[in-house]
């Protein structure tokens, strides 16, 4: 799925320009969605935590059972080197991919050393924030024992993605999603915090999403600019009854919520004063 109208995608020792052609029909992840990815991003010249993304990779790699072709430096060595590709000035999205090709004889499993890699580098604009409106999802989010959440899986989008299809549908970018004990979770696509009294407060990990890089860097930001933020159960109605919401992603890296069903929440300085610390310390870096 091209996401950018210029791409580029390093396989199989070389760089290739436009969408290429990566999976073969026959390969295990055309077939039983056997696919780990992670996403960085490049914006105003800068590539914040690319080693943590690269390292990621590695991990979900592991946890869905491949072995990996290559090592962390080497995807962001890629990386980097695929930023060359573009101008300076380009705002990407850059998605390392592995694989299995093949299955053991049983079918449903995988080869773990059959894993195909590879790095997709497109253009993807910034957005900004404004309007961004949640609803609470009807659909919830699997735990560790009912699917592979500690790893950044691409089967695990199909939740991901009808979660968005039916928010956007009423109207709404994005919904709440909850564990299955009734918590929120996180949304389809980000984590999730709240404010409430100056404090800040976010959904604890409990196996049921990814603790996502940019909610741990934003997380060190604000304690360290003196702010108190708890990881906590949370339910619907915390997030409804918050002074404010935003989300972090590494689309957006931090997005204030404008909407939360039926409830208009003003911009709000703890917010803006989170993105603010992130493009600081992107800059940085």
């Amino acid at each position: 799925m091209a996401v950018g109208k210029e791409i580029w995608t390093w396989y199989e020792g070389r760089w290739h320009e436009g969408n290429a052609p990566i999976i073969g029909a026959a390969d295990h992840a055309a077939w039983l969605g056997s696919q780990v990815f992670d996403g960085a991003r490049q914006f105003e010249g800068v590539r914040p935590d690319l080693d943590l993304h690269s390292e990621r990779i590695i991990n979900s790699a592991r946890a869905m059972g491949m072995v990996p072709p290559v090592d962390a430096e080497t995807v962001h060595g890629l990386m980097e080197e695929g930023c060359k590709h573009f101008a300076s000035d380009k705002t990407l999205y850059l998605r390392p991919m592995m694989w299995a090709r093949e299955g053991t004889p049983g079918i449903i499993d995988i080869d773990p050393n059959s894993t195909g890699f590879a790095v997709c580098i497109e253009t993807l604009p910034m957005p900004e924030p404004g309007d961004y409106s949640l609803t609470v999802s009807p659909y919830c989010r699997p735990r560790p024992d009912m699917a592979l959440t500690e790893a950044k899986a691409g089967s695990l989008y199909a939740n991901n993605g009808r979660i968005m299809a039916e928010a956007r549908a009423r109207g709404f970018h994005n919904a709440l999603s909850l564990d299955i004990d009734g918590n929120v979770a996180e949304t389809a696509s980000t984590n999730v915090f709240l404010v409430r009294d100056g404090e800040v407060w976010t959904p604890v990990p409990n196996g049921t999403f990814l603790n996502g890089l940019t909610r741990q860097r934003v997380i060190k930001l604000l304690r360290a600019d003196g702010l108190t933020v708890h990881e906590a159960s949370l339910t619907v109605d915390d997030f409804r009854s918050a002074d404010e919401i935003f989300a972090t992603g590494n689309i957006a890296k931090v997005m204030p919520v404008a909407r939360l069903d039926d409830r208009t929440l003003p911009p709000g300085p703890i917010a803006n004063r989170a993105r603010e610390l992130y493009w600081d310390y992107a800059h940085s870096t």
